[in-house]
């Protein structure tokens, strides 16, 4: 497990829909993820219905601040459905089996395999995805920029 397990894992919960589930862990979330502390803060101040509009404005319009890790590498093409299936057969080496409603690229669903295995390759791989929406969430003015510059901070440099 590394050492950033914890982290991981509450990243995952920051970049989900913040349902009534994600308001009851944020004492949690707050206080097991020090680095996530300003976003945790945000999230707990705002209000329910205008945190939740402010999540499907910035990760439902357009590409620039996607959360599925292969549309950044391979767009819509054919590739990407090599590039999923490849995702599921790491999750299935490690002895899980994705379920999830979203695809398994999904940026929450790559923390959570990360925070549980400790394998850090496909965080590692999707580095410079990660660094470009860090960048277009920072430029967009979101409190989620804070989340991602956690998450990158954590990753070992490029080779």
């Amino acid at each position: 497990m590394p050492s950033d397990a914890v982290l991981y894992q509450a990243a995952a919960l920051c970049l989900t829909y913040p349902d009534d589930d994600f308001r009851a862990r944020l004492p949690l979330l707050r206080e097991a993820a020090p680095q996530l502390r300003e976003f945790a803060d945000h999230a707990a101040l705002t209000p329910a219905e205008e945190l939740a509009a402010h999540y499907v404005q910035v990760f439902d319009s357009g590409n620039r601040r996607i959360l599925y890790l292969s549309r950044w590498h391979d767009g819509d093409t054919r590739r990407r459905g090599m590039s999923l299936a490849r995702v599921e057969d790491l999750y299935r080496a490690h002895g899980l089996e994705f379920t999830g409603e979203e695809l398994p690229d999904f940026l929450p669903a790559v923390l959570e395999f990360t925070s549980r295995t400790g394998d850090l390759d496909l965080l590692a791989e999707h580095r410079e995805a990660l660094a470009r929406l860090r960048c277009h969430l920072a430029d967009f003015g979101t409190p989620y920029a804070s989340v991602l510059d956690a998450v990158c901070a954590t990753l070992p440099a490029g080779s």
